[in-house]
C-alpha cells in the first residue's frame, strides 16, 4: 500500500498535477471530454472539427503550463492574475462552440418537444404572452437592465472577492466554472434554441407551421420597447455573441443564482439587493423571448443541484494556492478551515 501511495505521489510530482486544484481538474476534464466527443462523434454538422480538436488540446497544454509556471514563479504579477482568472477566459469560447457541437447526437433541435411540455405545464406559451400583454417601455427597460446585469454580477462579484480575499475568490471561480461546464455539456446533448423560433428561422432551423401559429402573427419585439437603451444594448450582445441551441437549462439563471450564493456567503451587505435583481433577471429571460419558462425552471433546478455539488467538490479537493504574500485574516482563516 505504501509503495503504491509513493508511486502516485511521485507521478503527481513528475507531471505537475500536484499543483492542480478543483477548478483546474474541472477545466481540464471538460476540455478533454469535448475533444474526445469531437474526435469520436464529429459529423457534417461540426465545421472544422480538426481545428476544434487542436484548440482543445492547445487549451489543455496552456492550462497545464500556466499552473506550473505560476508554481515556479509566484512573484510574477501577470502569472498571479492569470492563475486565478484563467477559467473566465474560456467561458465565452466554450459557450460559443456549443453551437458547432450540439447536433452531433440530434439532427434537429428539440424545441418542438419543449414547446409541447410548456403547453402541457402552463396551458400557454409564457414567452409569447408576457411581452404581448405588457409591452411597456419602463417595464421593458427594467427587465432588460436586469438581464444585462448578468455580465456585471459575474465580473463584479469576482473582482470584489479577488480584491477582498483570494481564497474566497478562488472558491467563487471554482464553483461558478463547474456550473458553466455542466451547462455547456448539456447544451451539446440537449440542443434547444428558444422561443425566438416562434418568430422566424434561427440557426437554420424553423418550427413546424402549427407551432409557428402560436405567435399569432405578432412581431418579435413591439415598437413600443425598441427605443430603450438597455433593449438595444442586449440586442447587440445577443446578435453578436449568442449561440443557437444553448437554452436548456438557462445558464443565465443557473449562474446568476450561483453568484447570489456567494453574496450570501461572503458579501452579505448586498445579498438581498442582488437576490432581487436575479429574480427580475429570471423573469427577463422569458419576457425578452430568450428562454422558455421550462428553461428557467431547469436553470433553477440546475443551480439547486450544481451549487451544493460544486461547493462540496471544492472543499473535498481544496488545495490553497500559495501566493506572493498571504495575510491570514479571521475571515480568510475561517474559509481555509472549512
Amino acid at each position: 500500500m505504501e509503495c503504491g501511495t509513493n508511486f502516485v505521489l511521485f507521478l503527481a510530482d513528475q507531471t505537475g498535477v500536484k499543483n492542480y486544484t478543483f477548478v483546474d481538474y474541472a477545466t481540464q476534464i471538460y476540455s478533454a471530454f469535448v475533444a474526445l466527443l469531437v474526435l469520436c462523434f464529429h459529423n457534417g454538422t461540426v465545421p472544422r472539427w480538426e481545428v476544434i480538436l487542436l484548440a482543445h488540446c492547445g487549451g489543455i497544454l496552456f492550462t497545464h503550463w500556466l499552473i506550473q509556471a505560476y508554481a515556479a514563479n509566484r512573484q510574477n504579477p501577470v502569472l498571479d492574475f492569470l492563475r486565478h482568472f484563467y477559467p473566465a477566459l474560456f467561458y465565452a469560447w466554450f459557450f460559443c462552440e456549443t453551437s458547432s457541437l450540439n447536433r452531433m447526437f440530434f439532427q434537429h433541435y428539440l424545441d418542438p418537444a419543449v414547446i409541447h411540455v410548456e403547453q402541457a405545464v402552463f396551458g400557454c406559451q409564457p414567452a409569447i404572452l408576457l411581452m404581448q400583454k405588457l409591452p411597456f417601455l419602463w417595464l421593458s427597460e427594467l427587465l432588460y437592465a436586469s438581464y444585462f446585469s448578468y455580465y456585471i454580477m459575474i465580473a463584479g462579484i469576482g473582482i470584489a472577492l479577488f480584491v477582498r480575499n483570494r481564497e474566497q475568490f478562488f472558491h467563487y471561480v471554482s464553483v461558478i466554472s463547474f456550473v458553466f461546464y455542466v451547462c455547456y455539456t448539456l447544451y451539446i446533448f440537449v440542443p434547444v434554441i428558444g422561443p425566438r423560433l416562434f418568430f422566424g428561422e434561427t440557426g437554420g432551423y424553423r418550427l413546424p407551421d402549427e407551432l409557428m401559429a402560436l405567435a399569432q402573427g405578432q412581431p418579435l419585439h413591439p415598437a413600443s420597447i425598441q427605443n430603450g437603451l438597455f433593449f438595444q444594448l442586449v440586442m447587440w450582445i445577443y446578435e453578436n455573441f449568442e449561440t443557437p441551441g444553448a437554452a436548456l437549462p438557462s445558464s443565465h439563471v443557473a449562474v446568476s443564482i450561483t453568484t447570489v450564493f456567494f453574496s450570501f456567503l461572503y458579501l452579505r451587505p448586498i445579498r438581498f439587493v442582488h437576490l432581487g435583481v436575479v429574480v427580475l433577471l429570471c423573469i427577463s429571460t422569458i419576457f425578452g423571448r430568450y428562454h422558455y419558462a421550462v428553461d428557467v425552471l431547469a436553470g433553477v433546478i440546475a443551480a439547486a443541484i450544481l451549487v451544493p455539488a460544486g461547493n462540496w467538490l471544492f472543499w473535498r479537493y481544496h488545495r490553497q494556492i500559495p501566493k506572493r504574500s498571504v495575510v491570514m485574516t479571521g475571515t480568510h482563516a475561517q474559509a481555509s478551515e472549512q
